[in-house]
């Protein structure tokens, strides 16, 4: 399969590699760092990692209305500058403000490139597949497995620069972007083929306007179907989030210090580079879209039912990291059915002219949520209450999201 992909689509996949690698060599470590170094509170910690998260995913739906504007190129190149001098600032920051600033800028650098880099390889897909060379799914997970790979190394690299210091970790995740810019100012096409003008009327350049105007975002806001999917999405997402915020602290309970999270996180890549092509292979051959979203999502909540179910317990030492190994596992899994589905999804609800601006709504609705949850996370954390029961309503909200997915798949618009 990689080796009959067009030259774009595998720049795309390489793309999500590198700037996972850099993402994840800081982000996981993140939250020990204000607790400890800057001396955050509980919930302060859940904000600030929410707000990360808002300022990411909160904001695609910029991103995504300016990829339909402006093209694929200059969102990324933008980013990536962005993104340097965040992890740069973060590195030296020592207070809350300082912190929060470069926590928002970070988040601010991936609500450009992201939206344009998952609109594209969505775009791309559907080309795949028109092409008759096979389900969307297929490079979408191809897509999602690259992505993992960077996020199992990311952890690895991040955990061996900490020897020395947060910083160090820091300036070299803005090194690892530093790359990326130079590679894509170099090979990213200024045109990229498939996009399409308003109403889809021919290839255009990187400009169509549609995504742009308000008309489209008037017809987005009354599709209520798609706004229920990005709802169901942005559960999955609060969910994963905690691999941030309830997983550090469930680790730091059982073992007395945060080194075994790094492995988990691990594990956590290792499962999707190995298993995402056949679980989305044979999955798309028995499922449908909202079937395997569905499943997902159920696997979601089974994860934190687990260790909901062993918390009273309060095993110590090596063989309390169990539960979390199995959350992550099942956490993992969940995933693997979810993001390749949601992402094959959107395209069905956007049309062509569109697609940045639905594929930046759908994170831009689970930003939200994410910031809400995570404050709301990280004070029943640390709200001394019985040690099931966070974990517990964690669960119930990936329950609760099964309902919102749509009935049958729309034709696209």
């Amino acid at each position: 399969m990689w080796r009959r992909l067009p030259a774009l689509p595998k720049l795309l996949i390489v793309t999500q590699f590198a700037f996972n690698v850099g993402f994840f060599a800081v982000l996981p470590f993140l939250a020990e760092h204000l607790g400890t170094a800057i001396g955050m509170a509980g919930w302060l910690v859940g904000f600030v990692l929410g707000l990360r998260t808002f300022s990411q995913q909160g904001l695609f739906v910029v991103g995504g209305w300016l990829v339909d504007r402006h093209g694929v190129r200059p969102l990324v190149l933008t980013g990536c500058v962005l993104r340097i001098a965040g992890f740069g600032w973060l590195g030296y920051a020592d207070t809350t403000a300082a912190v929060i600033g470069a926590v928002l800028l970070i988040g601010f650098a991936a609500a450009l490139f992201s939206p344009a880099v998952e609109s594209e390889a969505a775009r791309q897909a559907v080309r795949w597949e028109e092409a008759g060379h096979g389900p969307r799914t297929r490079v979408l997970a191809l897509f999602s497995a690259a992505g993992q790979a960077g996020a199992f190394i990311g952890p690895l690299l991040g955990g061996l620069l900490l020897l020395a210091d947060f910083r160090t970790a820091c300036l070299c995740g803005a090194g690892v972007f530093v790359l990326v810019l130079a590679g894509h100012a170099r090979l990213m096409p200024r045109h990229t083929p498939g996009r399409e003008a308003a109403g889809g009327t021919g290839p255009a350049a990187d400009g169509g306007q549609d995504g742009a105007d308000g008309g489209a975002v008037r017809v987005l806001l009354r599709d209520r179907r798609f706004l229920a999917l990005a709802c169901a999405y942005g559960s999955y997402l609060l969910a994963y989030n905690q691999l941030y915020l309830a997983l550090p602290d469930e680790v730091e309970r059982a073992t007395g210090s945060q080194a075994a999270l790094a492995w988990l996180f691990a594990l956590s890549s290792l499962l999707v580079v190995c298993a995402q092509l056949p679980v989305s292979r044979r999955v798309g051959e028995r499922l449908d879209l909202r079937r395997s979203m569905a499943a997902g999502l159920l696997l979601v909540a089974a994860g934190f039912a687990v260790v909901a179910v062993a918390r009273p317990a309060g095993w110590t030492g090596p063989a309390a990291l169990l539960p979390a190994a199995v959350f992550v596992v099942l956490l993992t899994v969940g995933q693997m059915l979810i993001v390749p589905a949601a992402r094959a999804w959107v395209p069905d609800f956007a049309g062509p002219a569109r697609l940045g601006l639905y594929t930046g709504w759908l994170s831009s609705v689970s930003g939200l949520l994410v910031l809400v949850g995570s404050s709301a996370t990280g004070a029943l954390l640390h709200a001394g209450l019985p040690p099931a029961v966070p974990w517990l309503v964690l669960a119930a909200l990936p329950v609760l999201a099964v309902p919102l997915l749509p009935r049958r798949r729309p034709a696209a618009s």
